[in-house]
């Protein structure tokens, strides 16, 4: 986020692939007050920003939803973006990511045409847009995947963003995942823990998670284990501060494991309460933990 003299208002950009979420987040932003814009030609940010200041604070949370629906003006925004930077507006990119196999679904399920396939095949659509908006997800604040998010968790997800009390305070997200069901998109930093031992090949611990106590127990008892998480909670102690200091107001944590139902799972538990109990405020979120129909606590 970039720092601003103009702190008497904040402008949230929303962008990202089509059919990732822009809409259910634009809504949830309505909720929370925001003043919001869809598809506004980027040529008019400035002008626009400009009548914010004059609203003498009326107008001081607003959301413009950017995407390729812009047609021949989308290239504009990065000069709209510099003339922000240059005037010291305040303004965040988040972006809106999914893989293709769920933009292709969704796209079937509601009939709707690609924007840039009209006329062609849904997936050379998004291979298209993936390109357009590459330099754009490179500059974002936040990505946020919604491959595996139902809208109710989405907009859980923005309530969590963009809540009055968590505005200007770094928020934390530790993530658990399985690398058999790919990289999880809108990760930060990402560890791989697959240099443990694997409970799954032990008959009795294999049907647990690792949120079960003897499953925790195989985990942590390993030396290699107690090692890596004093060095790795070390290292996210000295990060965390310097990303705050860059003003990141959102920061994904994943840990991967095979399949995501035991290592990952308990040192992403036993990472979040070292945070927690540094006063950070972190969240916890165990993306693959069940896809492998193991048992619940």
């Amino acid at each position: 986020m970039q720092e601003s003299k103009h702190r008497e208002f904040q402008i949230e950009i929303i962008t990202g692939m089509s059919g990732a979420g822009k809409s259910q987040v634009i809504h949830s932003l309505e909720d929370l007050g925001f003043y919001c814009v869809d598809n506004l030609p980027p040529t008019l940010i400035p002008k626009f920003t400009e009548l914010i200041s004059q609203s003498r604070g009326k107008m001081n949370k607003v959301a413009l939803v950017m995407d390729i629906r812009g047609g021949e003006f989308f290239p504009a925004l990065f000069e709209a973006l510099s003339q922000l930077r240059s005037k010291e507006i305040n303004y965040e990119i988040i972006f809106l990511e999914a893989s293709n196999e769920t933009l292709v679904r969704r796209f079937k399920e509601t009939r709707r045409r690609h924007p840039l396939a009209p006329q062609g095949r849904i997936l050379e659509g998004i291979t298209q847009e993936r390109i357009m908006l590459q330099e754009l997800r490179g500059m974002a604040d936040k990505i946020i995947d919604t491959s595996d998010l139902t809208n109710r968790q989405l907009k859980d997800q923005v309530l969590e963003l963009f809540s009055e009390n968590k505005q200007g305070q770094l928020s934390i997200t530790i993530m658990s995942f399985g690398y058999k069901y790919g990289l999880p998109l809108d990760a930060d930093l990402i560890i791989d823990v697959r240099f443990l031992p694997n409970p799954f090949y032990n008959e009795t611990l294999r049907p647990f998670t690792g949120e079960h106590e003897q499953v925790k127990n195989f985990v942590l008892t390993h030396p290699v284990a107690k090692t890596f998480l004093r060095k790795y909670i070390g290292l996210l102690n000295f990060l965390i501060p310097h990303y705050a200091a860059e003003g990141k107001t959102h920061l994904v944590i994943a840990i991967g494991c095979t399949g995501g139902q035991h290592r990952s799972v308990t040192l992403a538990n036993r990472i979040a309460k070292s945070l927690v109990r540094r006063g950070y405020h972190v969240s916890i979120s165990h993306r693959d933990i069940l896809k492998a129909g193991v048992k619940q606590e």
